[in-house]
Order: structure tokens, then C-alpha cells, then sequence
């Protein structure tokens, strides 16, 4: 996974598409944009291709901020969602929201979240216990 700032600075860049600034291909945007495509599920065979030209830099910085803003509201809500309907007892229901994310998730991180608490989704839930 590339470096923990680096998803903060593909959307400083979209920022500067979305106002219609131009992005400098130069070598550490371009190596930025290689490092979080991977991240985000976007093969190198694109992310070489749209690196080529200044459009296509932008195409695929749009396409990696919609995957990191997609993601994670749908692995928010499905954390919440599941974890509302595992405190009302309903466990199959809890399961089949974090099943339906990692259906459609394609970012690594989302699904190994999703997954994470897919597994401990049957487990009972930690009831502090009164002090005596």
C-alpha cells in the first residue's frame, strides 16, 4: 500500500482538477498516481496509459477519488448497518450487509475491512460487566 498520506494528496489533486488547474505530470505526481492506483484496485496497464497525457492524468485522478470516496461511505454505512442490526440480534442481516459491500468493493483496504468485521460479526458482542 502506498505511503498513509498519499490518498489526502490524490484529493488535494482533485481539488485542483475540480477547479479546473492544471496537473504538472511531473515524477512524484506521476509516481503518486502509480502507487494509489494500485491501492485502489486500477491496473498499471491504465494508470500507465491515462499518465500518458494531461486528460488522461485528471480521468484517472477522478477515478481514484470516486473509488476512495465511494468506498468508504459504503464501508461506513455498512459498518453501522451491521452493527445496528447485530445489537437487535439480527445476525443474518448484520452478515448480509458486509457481504453486499465486499460484492461491489473493489478497494483493498474496503474489502479487507469489510472482511475483518464479516468475521467477527457472529461473534457475541463485549458487555462490560458492573464492578462490584
Amino acid at each position: 500500500m502506498g505511503e498513509p498520506h498519499d490518498w489526502d494528496r490524490i484529493l488535494g489533486l482533485y481539488a485542483r482538477v475540480e477547479r479546473n488547474e492544471p496537473i504538472e505530470l511531473d515524477t512524484d505526481v506521476r509516481d503518486l498516481c502509480r502507487r494509489v492506483s494500485r491501492d485502489v484496485a486500477i491496473s498499471n496497464e491504465d494508470a500507465e496509459r491515462s499518465l500518458l497525457t494531461p486528460g488522461g492524468a485528471e480521468t484517472l485522478v477522478r477515478e481514484m477519488r470516486r473509488r476512495i470516496f465511494e468506498g468508504s461511505r459504503r464501508l461506513s454505512r455498512a459498518l453501522v448497518d451491521s452493527a445496528r442490526h447485530k445489537k437487535t440480534g439480527d445476525v443474518a442481516r448484520a452478515r448480509a450487509v458486509l457481504e453486499s459491500v465486499l460484492a461491489v468493493e473493489v478497494v483493498p483496504l474496503y474489502r479487507e475491512q469489510a472482511q475483518v468485521a464479516l468475521d467477527y460479526v457472529d461473534e457475541p458482542e463485549d458487555v462490560d460487566e458492573p464492578e462490584d
